[in-house]
């Protein structure tokens, strides 16, 4: 990013329409998490994605290392990649949080806690969040596993998935039932069934993050913005 950019995704968090909103996502890999987070579904909120498969991607282009071979990307030049990548996304992170702006936080969910303390530190910030849980079975997974140009190993993908089905009951404990959406990704909007569920979950997501913020926190920090640029604006003039 750089400074001028920075500077306005600072500015602009006091005039998002989905100010102190948090969408967490989770889901083995071949869920299609990033295809649900482009779709209808998301992309109309204007949400800021936090995910650092693709500053990895970038990174690992950018090298000119093969990101489609595990050998590649487990390797311990692959794997500083990652590291690197990670910094990155906690920096960009920071950005939008400095402006209190509505985020899509994508990642796996294999580890709970670290979702946990990441919700935890947000809530205390004044920000509302749910999880969409993108589920597939453990066949379609390694299908699509094979089919993306960054492949895992089998066994990894199958590890992931079940440490993520794992997860599932504590997700929503965690965040409630009514911020808790799950959505099958198995097939494709054709399945009656599968549309109907689609259609709900969107309902709900837009719900969410068009509810304006009601935490004591946010609505201070929003006043305090507020004055500070009435304040600026008198200097101007």
């Amino acid at each position: 990013m750089q400074v001028n950019e920075i500077i306005k995704t600072i500015d602009e968090g006091l005039y998002d329409p989905h100010i102190f909103k948090a969408v967490f996502m989770a889901g083995g890999p071949g869920s299609g998490k990033s295809y649900i987070a482009t779709s209808s579904l998301l992309k109309a909120t204007g949400l800021k994605v936090v995910n650092s498969d693709d500053i990895f991607e970038y990174k690992m282009d950018k090298l000119g290392l093969d990101k489609g071979n595990p050998d590649v990307i487990y390797s311990p030049q692959g794997q500083e990649v990652r590291n690197k990548a990670k910094i990155t996304t906690d920096i960009k992170q920071n950005i939008y949080l400095d402006g209190r702006l509505g985020l899509i936080i994508d990642g796996t969910g294999r580890n709970q806690a670290k979702i946990a303390t990441a919700k935890e530190k947000l809530v205390k910030m004044g920000y509302s969040c749910m999880m969409l849980f993108v589920n597939t079975s453990l066949e379609i997974a390694q299908e699509r596993n094979l089919e993306r140009e960054r492949k895992l190993q089998p066994e990894e993908v199958e590890k992931m998935w079940r440490d993520v089905q794992e997860n599932i009951m504590k997700f929503q404990q965690l965040f409630g039932a009514d911020k808790f959406q799950i959505i099958d990704n198995n097939g494709g909007l054709e399945d009656p069934t599968r549309k109907e569920n689609f259609d709900v979950v969107a309902k709900n997501i837009d719900k969410f993050v068009n509810r304006p913020p009601s935490n004591r926190r946010a609505i201070a920090w929003i006043e305090d913005q507020k004055k500070k640029k009435n304040t600026t604006n008198q200097d101007n003039q």
